[in-house]
C-alpha cells in the first residue's frame, strides 16, 4: 500500500467513520479518491489532515469531514442525476461522481473549472460536465436533478435550484444564520421545503444574483 493510500484509510476511520458517517457507499469513495492530486504540490503532505486547504481564487478545497457529510446527506444509490454548485479543485465532485450517474458541475472560476476538468479526466470520470457560470441560477437546461450539492454558504436556498430539484430530492447547502454558518439539507416534498441541520461549518460566501450579489 502507497503512503497516500495509507493516509486515506485512516482518514476514513480515524476522520469519518469515528465522526459518524456511515454510509458504506460514501466511505468507499472517500478511500479510493486521490485527495493529494486535488491540492498543490506543496501541500500534498498535508492532503489528509482534518482541514480545509487553499486553491486558487481564494477558495479551498473542504476538509474530507466536510465532503463526506455533504455526500452522505445527498443520500446517492447511484442512478441519480446530481447538480454541484461550487466545482473548485474538483475533489467533492470526484466524490460524487462515484456515487451517481451524471454530474453537472458549476464553477465561476475558469481556471478552477479548467484544473477540475483536467484532473477528473485523468481519473476517469466521464460521467461528469463541469461548467463556468453563477452557480445560483442552476441549470434549468438539465433540470430536474434527484440532488443538489453547494460548496458555498448562502443567506437561504437559492430559489432557482429550489425549482430545479425533483419532487423528493435533497438539497445541501450550508445556511448562513446569525453570523454563522450551518450545513443544512432541505429534502423537497410536494413544493415544500424540510430542513434538517447537520452540524456547523465554515465556506466562502455563495457569489451570485441568489447569493451574496451578482459578480457582475
Amino acid at each position: 500500500m502507497s503512503d497516500f493510500a495509507e493516509q486515506r484509510a485512516k482518514m476514513v476511520e480515524r476522520q469519518l467513520r469515528r465522526r459518524g458517517i456511515s454510509d458504506e457507499r460514501v466511505l468507499g469513495a472517500m478511500a479510493e479518491v486521490p485527495r493529494e492530486l486535488f491540492v498543490a504540490p506543496e501541500l500534498r503532505s498535508r492532503a489528509y489532515h482534518d482541514r480545509a486547504l487553499p486553491t486558487v481564487e481564494g477558495q479551498t478545497i473542504s476538509q474530507p469531514w466536510v465532503v463526506a457529510a455533504i455526500s452522505e446527506a445527498l443520500a446517492l444509490e447511484g442512478p441519480e442525476s446530481v447538480l454541484e454548485i461550487g466545482t473548485g479543485s474538483g475533489y467533492s465532485t470526484a466524490i460524487i461522481a462515484r456515487l451517481a450517474s451524471q454530474v453537472l458541475s458549476i464553477e465561476r472560476y475558469e481556471a478552477l473549472a479548467a484544473g477540475a476538468r483536467q484532473r477528473l479526466a485523468e481519473l476517469g470520470h466521464g460521467n461528469v460536465e463541469v461548467r463556468v457560470g453563477d452557480g445560483t441560477e442552476g441549470a434549468p437546461d438539465r433540470a430536474p436533478f434527484e440532488a443538489i450539492a453547494v460548496h458555498a454558504a448562502a443567506p437561504a436556498p437559492p430559489p432557482s435550484l429550489v425549482a430545479q430539484l425533483a419532487d423528493g430530492g435533497r438539497l445541501v447547502v450550508p445556511v448562513t444564520e446569525a453570523g454563522a454558518d450551518m450545513l443544512t439539507v432541505f429534502t423537497k416534498r410536494d413544493d415544500r421545503l424540510h430542513a434538517r441541520a447537520i452540524a456547523p461549518c465554515r465556506f466562502v460566501p455563495l457569489v451570485g444574483v441568489e447569493g451574496y450579489g451578482d459578480p457582475g
